[in-house]
């Protein structure tokens, strides 16, 4: 029995509780020794007790492993690995680097931390490192705590940043939960009146937040030094295991309002870097399993544009992964995950496109994430783009040609008629070939990355300057148009003209087929000053403030009003809602004469009768991207009326309605003013 606990297991990796211990286990199959190291406190430099493995009776196979009795959760450790070093065959060992375990499911980073001590060339001896944290994941009571498991056909999603969203002072919280998960937790009476079912999360993942330009910080997170460990410096409770019980109660609050939680995951690269990024954790325990290598050159393989690409397809980072989206649906109650840069995991360990890549299956087959939400970035940095192709049965797409699309039609570019008509159905054009339901689009207009919708019809040009690297970072294709003028004015034409052009976005995103997304702040007219790579500006610029809420009031009753339509299930005997109805309706497309659809490249207008003969309804939409007013012809509704539902050119409240007081329109033509979309309509029991 003493021998079984000094010499531990192979299985879990990680670590595990157990016989009044711990087991601890981590794969390496370069190493030739390991030590365990334990820490007293976060900011401590030298660890208080050092135990070296043994290989003869604690290292299996690959795996190093051994049991230590009498310690508890809450203990801080990281391992040391001495081996060779060959950089260039993907040998990177330095037994004076104290290792993040993988597996950690917490993560400590001390006062003084320094990005340098963890640098390719050393590790300076007066500097404390980051640590790992022995975790009980079953110590925490979740009640009766249940996922939603919201159908994608009743989904809005929310795409927010846990710091931003409630880190500006106008939050009006406590200085202490601004910026954090208990911060979110307070603003979840504002996401339900919203309208939101779900928030997706950029990358709660503990990252390096001084993966940034000199004297910037890394704001966006996408740049994990751990794949199991929520962000430490979103917590209130800085104490070890703070943060994973502060994440665990915003989850629990979340479920309690109907809330799904989507975390943004980036299982394409690491904090790392290329060659000479500093090591945190993988590369200096198998640097050569964990990373693509361009082996022609000797060089990290980059995929993702940070330096360094993840051999997602390798057997052992294949377990990772997996294992990482178990812990978080099964321990961390998580719904759903959005996977940044998600072709990544489609290349094999040459970087080519796999016909069937292993990972992507092994997500989609795993039985612990049935009914799980999946999302795919279905592009890379180095020009990959699957959208519309992306592998698996179950995986949804953000519809980067939505966003394009809608951009394009409603700033007047020729030939976008036909390419926003399939968007406003669930894009067949992209879909329809695999047999997919509308709901595989994630319909979005903005996102974090690119401008905001406000920046959208501000500014033609990016503002990237701040960002350190002379404006060359960050899209150059907006596709947005400043409605006259570059930049803020006080015009109260182009204002007006914007608010319209806002409002037809989200009308667009919210009732076309698809899952739409909102992105944080949009609904207020957030600005970033025109930076479209606001990654490493954490500052107010980038958070969300709250004073714009009365400032554009009506903006935000506009996407609540649409919001609540779209999810409300009382149209037929079924409890449908909007966008199941129209999801099975009869789709008549017009121009602004009906039954005529001009779809010549010319052609900026476009209209369509949703027809839902067994509930005895019609909607009509009319839109009009042309800089004139046009009178657009009213198909006839017999035994019924048309009721005035949007005019995104009228102004708070008139814009949208409830239908019960929708204004009954006799005429027969309807004068869609420029740039404005309507939605007019008819139910038989008005007869």
């Amino acid at each position: 029995m003493r021998t079984r606990h000094i010499a531990g297991s192979p299985a879990p990796l990680g670590t595990f509780l157990e016989c009044g211990g711990a087991n601890f286990s981590l794969y390496s199959r370069s190493a030739t020794g390991a030590s365990l190291l334990f820490y007293d406190h976060p900011d401590d430099i030298q660890p208080s007790r050092v135990l070296t493995l043994d290989p003869a009776i604690q290292r299996t196979y690959h795996y190093w492993h051994l049991f230590v009795p009498g310690i508890e959760p809450g203990q801080l450790y990281a391992w040391s690995l001495s081996g060779p070093w060959d950089p260039l065959r993907g040998k990177r060992f330095d037994d004076s680097k104290p290792l993040l375990d993988p597996y950690g499911k917490a993560v400590v980073v001390p006062k003084n931390y320094d990005r340098t001590s963890a640098s390719v060339y050393g590790i300076a001896a007066s500097t404390p490192p980051m640590k790992s944290v022995l975790v009980d994941p079953t110590a925490y009571d979740w009640g009766d705590d249940k996922p939603p498991r919201r159908p994608s056909s009743r989904t809005i999603i929310y795409e927010t940043h846990v710091r931003g969203f409630t880190r500006h002072p106008s939050s009006g919280l406590d200085e202490n939960r601004r910026g954090t998960y208990a911060g979110l937790i307070e603003k979840i009476p504002y996401l339900r009146d919203l309208g939101i079912t779900a928030v997706e999360l950029m990358p709660v993942s503990a990252f390096d937040p001084h993966d940034a330009p000199a004297g910037r910080t890394n704001y966006w997170g996408y740049a994990p030094i751990s794949f199991f460990s929520p962000h430490p410096f979103y917590s209130s409770d800085q104490s070890p295991l703070g943060p994973v019980d502060e994440f665990r109660d915003m989850v629990k609050a979340l479920h309690r309002a109907g809330i799904e939680v989507i975390l943004d995951v980036v299982y394409n690269h690491t904090a790392e870097g290329g060659g000479n990024g500093p090591t945190f954790s993988f590369r200096g325990i198998e640097d050569a399993t964990y990373y693509l290598r361009d082996h022609e050159r000797g060089q990290y393989a980059n995929y993702s544009g940070t330096g360094n690409t993840l051999n997602a397809n390798h057997p052992v980072v294949r377990r990772l992964i997996l294992d990482s989206l178990r812990y978080w649906v099964n321990e961390m109650h998580v719904d759903g995950f959005r996977f940044d840069l998600a072709s990544i995991l489609s290349r094999d360990e040459s970087g080519q496109v796999l016909p069937n890549p292993p990972v992507v299956w092994d997500i989609e087959t795993e039985p612990s994430l049935a009914g799980v939400k999946l999302i795919a970035e279905a592009w890379d940095a180095a020009g990959l783009y699957q959208v519309g192709s992306f592998v698996g049965d179950a995986w949804k797409e953000w519809n980067g040609r939505f966003r394009d699309d809608v951009r394009d039609f409603f700033r007047g570019a020729e030939d976008s008629v036909s390419r926003v008509a399939d968007r406003l159905i669930g894009s067949p054009e992209i879909y329809l070939h695999q047999g997919r339901e509308a709901e595989q689009s994630v319909n979005f207009v903005t996102c974090h990355d690119g401008f905001t919708m406000n920046d959208l019809v501000t500014y033609e040009s990016k503002r990237n300057e701040a960002n350190g690297e002379e404006n060359r970072d960050g899209a150059n294709d907006n596709r947005s148009w400043n409605c006259g003028i570059e930049g803020l004015t006080e015009d109260p034409e182009i204002e007006t003209l914007r608010e319209r052009q806002i409002k037809n976005f989200f009308a667009t995103t919210l009732l076309s087929l698809g899952v739409p997304m909102i992105l944080m702040g949009d609904e207020m007219r957030r600005s970033q000053g025109g930076n479209n790579n606001a990654y490493c500006q954490d500052h107010e610029a980038s958070w969300l403030d709250w004073s714009l809420l009365p400032e554009h009031a009506g903006l935000h009753r506009f996407v609540t009003q649409l919001a609540e339509r779209r999810q409300r299930r009382d149209l037929g005997p079924e409890g449908q809602c909007l966008s199941e109805l129209i999801r099975e309706a009869e789709i008549i497309w017009h121009g602004i004469r009906c039954g005529q659809p001009d779809w010549s490249e010319q052609s900026h207008s476009l209209a369509l009768t949703v027809e839902i003969r067994r509930h005895r309804m019609r909607f009509h939409y009319m839109m009009n991207a042309w800089r004139e007013p046009l009178l657009f012809e009213l198909p006839c509704v017999a035994g019924a009326e048309w009721r005035r539902w949007i005019d995104t050119a009228l102004a708070s409240p008139e814009d949208i309605v409830s239908w019960e007081e929708a204004p009954i329109f006799h005429q027969h033509e309807y004068r869609v003013e420029a740039h404005s979309v309507v939605a007019v309509v008819a139910r038989m029991e008005d007869a």
